[in-house]
């Protein structure tokens, strides 16, 4: 560890802020309705969106309604990319002839881009073609993210309106956060990666000649569009086999930095705009900024660990290599695990399976605390106030007065639909993982013995929970039991997390305001952000410390003790 790494950190988040600033207010202004900037190019296109799809934007939504139409939406895209890998041996663009897709793979990779998870059991040059790989993972990278974008305004306008009974609309939401947001991102972050190397193209595979005399095949493809969606909207599945530290994927050293701000850069704008939203004085900016704050620090402490942990126990404090791309090495390497899966994104730029046992444990745990340190977009903020939620209540406990948060009081119904959360999420975690762990089909996968496999199987299945998508590696999971579990945890993790919080929202929506008054807890200061943090760990930790101690704790220890002896 050196000051130039530690300055590195620091200008990595003040990039990111600095950038994450601005765009927040610009988003609030998109979901408020008010003039964006692009309304005069855009207005026309979002309005004819309404027309064809016979949406009423006037028309808003009963939280129950808000949550059919999240549900109907996204179920109608799983399955029309389920129908698209099983038939893309039939359509065009597919210059290599890729064959479709098993049933199970198929079913495993429609819910996976369906829950922005896009946790990927195949390589993608050589499963997918062309049009799969545009009309099927891009477009989906788009409308998860907007989905998980909507369900946050949702939240948002539940505590910031007055005992109102609606929630806005959700196709409305998700239209403006594809057209104003994601979609002009995208094609500006498109354009640099193009800029650093990126092939954007519909050519053949290119059949090249070694130094050697051999023969290889040269992937290429339409790659920067789907590479600058894959980030922005932390999605992560990456258009090549090797993700990130594939170089036609990351190809120099601007193209990293660019990319690893871009997986926060959304999902850390939306703490603002939650600011912003709740209220253009001084207080609204004050909850936005303690909760970035909070995010923060949690992020940072990652980062240190996981660096401590690479260039201090690695090779006898010499640091290690192994797994990391010599163009990044350990510091850029250690910055992208941790960010990858702090937020919901996923990509990789290094192999964390070959990291030391604590280094990752880092990004395992990361995933562990519900990905609410930015987390995905919209999907990490609204898990962030569930935590809020339970920490006003213990709060409130303290003080012995009912618990409030932005003004509007937390009641026992509230309380129930966070803890509903908090459960739902380590359960496939803990149920499939230890299946996994007995079961025949599930051993059979398992190529690591001891400690370090149950870390392959309790990262795969906290990976798909937590809708992250990030692979451990080292575990065979392209096999029908772990395909059809998977699925099952990706869609638990993401939709039985999304109506509870909905219901959240369709609760204190018609609550009064209350004023603010000498008993009330300031959930800005810096105590309630010490609060918030320690609640955050102690919920993780008391639910995953059992098995973390019997994975990648033991390994250390051994790790350790074969390094010393």
């Amino acid at each position: 560890m050196t000051w130039a790494g530690v300055a590195e950190i620091a200008a990595y988040m003040a990039i990111a802020t600095l950038i994450a600033w601005p765009l927040g207010f610009y988003m609030a202004r998109v979901y408020t309705g008010r003039p964006a900037g692009l309304d005069a190019v855009l207005g026309p296109v979002e309005r004819a969106v309404y027309a064809i799809c016979r949406i009423d934007r006037a028309r808003e939504q009963h939280w129950t309604e808000y949550a059919v139409a999240c549900l109907i939406f996204n179920m109608i895209g799983l399955f029309a990319l389920y129908a698209l890998l099983r038939l893309q041996d039939l359509l065009p663009l597919n210059p290599m002839g890729q064959s479709a897709v098993s049933p199970d793979l198929s079913l495993n990779t429609a819910v996976s881009f369906a829950t922005n998870t896009n946790w990927q059991n195949y390589g993608g040059e050589t499963t997918l073609s062309y049009l799969t790989q545009m009309m099927g993972m891009t477009v989906h990278n788009f409308t998860s993210a907007a989905t998980g974008m909507a369900v946050l305004v949702a939240l948002v306008r539940g505590f910031s309106r007055r005992q109102a009974t609606t929630l806005g609309n959700f196709y409305v939401d998700v239209t403006r956060s594809i057209l104003y947001v994601l979609l002009p991102a995208a094609i500006l972050f498109t354009l640099f990666l193009v800029w650093q190397g990126v092939p954007q193209n519909l050519d053949p595979y290119t059949q090249a000649t070694t130094v050697e005399g051999a023969q290889q095949v040269i992937a290429q493809g339409p790659a920067a569009s789907q590479i600058a969606i894959k980030q922005l909207g932390t999605n992560g599945g990456g258009f090549f086999n090797a993700n990130s530290a594939h170089p036609y994927e990351n190809p120099t050293i601007f193209s990293n930095l660019g990319e690893c701000i871009a997986l926060i850069l959304i999902a850390a704008g939306l703490v603002f705009t939650f600011g912003r939203m709740i209220g253009e004085d001084r207080f609204g900016k004050a909850q936005g900024r303690a909760l970035y704050i909070a995010m923060t620090i949690l992020l940072v402490a990652g980062i240190a660990i996981a660096w401590w942990a690479e260039t201090s126990l690695g090779s006898l404090g010499l640091g290690t290599m192994e797994g990391k791309e010599t163009r990044f090495g350990i510091l850029d390497s250690v910055i992208w695990a941790a960010a990858t899966t702090a937020t919901s994104n996923g990509s990789v730029n290094a192999m964390h399976d070959s990291f030391s046992p604590l280094g990752g444990m880092v990004p395992l745990v990361n995933m562990m605390l519900g990905e609410v340190v930015f987390g995905g977009v919209g999907s990490g903020l609204h898990g962030m106030i569930v935590d809020v939620i339970l920490a006003v209540f213990i709060a409130g406990l303290m003080v012995g007065r009912t618990p409030e948060y932005l003004g509007k009081k937390i009641e026992a119904k509230e309380i129930k639909l966070a803890v509903l959360c908090l459960l739902v999420f380590p359960l496939p975690i803990l149920i499939f993982g230890g299946l996994s762990l007995v079961l025949p089909v599930g051993l059979a996968g398992i190529a690591a013995p001891g400690p370090h496999g149950l870390t392959e199987v309790l990262y795969a299945f906290t990976s798909t929970s937590a809708n992250n998508g990030s692979a451990f590696g080292g575990l065979s999971a392209n096999t029908p039991y772990y395909n059809l579990t998977q699925s099952a945890a990706m869609l638990i993790g993401r939709f039985l997390v999304i109506v509870p919080t909905l219901a959240i929202a369709g609760s204190v929506v018609g609550k009064k305001i209350v004023p603010v008054s000498a008993g009330t807890f300031p959930t800005h200061s810096g105590q309630f952000i010490g609060l918030l943090i320690a609640i955050i760990l102690i919920i993780g930790g008391l639910t995953f410390f059992p098995v973390l101690a019997l994975g990648p704790i033991v390994e250390h220890l051994m790790f350790i003790q074969g390094t010393l002896f």
